[in-house]
C-alpha cells in the first residue's frame, strides 16, 4: 500500500500587524504607479488610488486622512532612506574624493532604484500641493542641516561659519536635485552616456567644495 501524503497545510495567515503594513504599502505603491502613468499626484483621488491597491475605499481611512497625508509620507520615506544612505557612505574609511565619488555613486544608483518617487518628489517640489511643497523643503532642509553638521564633526571647512556652511550644504543639495531630473530623463540602457553624467555630477560637487574652501577671502574681499 502506496504511503499516505501528508495533507497539505494552508498558510499561517497574517498578524493583524502585518496586514495592516501590507495594505498601507500597497496605497503608498499604488499612488506612485499611477503617477508613473503620467499623473500628477493632486489629481489622484483616494477612491482611484484604493482600486488601484485592491482594496476597498474604507480602508484608505484606516491608514490616512486624505491623500495629502499619504504623499507626506511618500516624501518622509525618501528623505529618511536617503540620508541613511548617504551617511553610511561618508563614514567609509576612504579619502576625501573617494568619499565624494562613492556618495555620488550611492545617490544615483538610489533615485536608478526609486525612479517613481523621485518623479513623485520632482513633480511636488515644484508644483501640486502647497502642503507637500512645504514638506519637500523641510526635507532639503533637514537635508542641508545634517550635512553641515557631519562635515563639522569630521572638521571639514572648519573656517566656515555655520550659516556659510549651511549655504554650501544647501548649494550641494540643490545640485542633487538637479541630477536626480537628468537620472530620470536618462534613456535606459546608455551605459556611457550615465558614465559621463555622474562624472559631470562629481565635477560640479568639487567645484562647489572648492569654493568652500575660498568663501571667506571672496567675501571678504567684495
Amino acid at each position: 500500500m502506496p504511503p499516505r501524503k501528508a495533507a497539505s497545510k494552508d498558510p499561517e495567515p497574517l498578524p493583524r500587524s502585518a496586514r495592516k503594513d501590507l495594505t498601507r504599502a500597497r496605497l503608498l505603491q499604488a499612488a506612485l504607479t499611477l503617477m508613473g502613468e503620467g499623473r500628477s499626484f493632486t489629481s489622484l483621488g483616494l477612491r482611484e488610488i484604493a482600486r488601484e491597491a485592491g482594496v476597498v475605499p474604507n480602508a484608505f481611512y484606516r491608514h490616512f486622512r486624505n491623500t495629502d497625508e499619504l504623499g507626506l509620507v511618500l516624501v518622509e520615506e525618501v528623505g529618511i532612506t536617503l540620508r541613511r544612505l548617504l551617511r553610511e557612505a561618508r563614514k567609509m574609511d576612504v579619502a576625501p574624493s573617494d568619499m565624494l565619488r562613492r556618495s555620488v555613486s550611492v545617490y544615483l544608483e538610489y533615485v536608478k532604484l526609486n525612479r517613481l518617487q523621485f518623479l513623485f518628489i520632482s513633480s511636488e517640489r515644484s508644483g501640486g500641493s502647497r502642503i507637500l511643497r512645504l514638506a519637500i523643503r523641510n526635507d532639503v532642509t533637514h537635508f542641508t542641516n545634517e550635512m553641515a553638521q557631519d562635515f563639522r564633526m569630521r572638521g571639514l571647512y572648519a573656517h566656515l561659519p555655520t550659516a556659510r556652511l549651511q549655504m554650501v550644504c544647501g548649494m550641494i543639495v540643490m545640485t542633487m536635485l538637479a541630477a536626480a531630473t537628468d537620472v530620470l530623463d536618462l534613456p535606459p540602457d546608455q551605459t556611457l552616456l550615465e558614465a559621463e553624467m555622474s562624472e559631470n555630477f562629481v565635477q560640479q560637487l568639487k567645484i562647489i567644495l572648492f569654493g568652500a574652501t575660498r568663501l571667506n577671502d571672496a567675501l571678504a574681499s567684495s
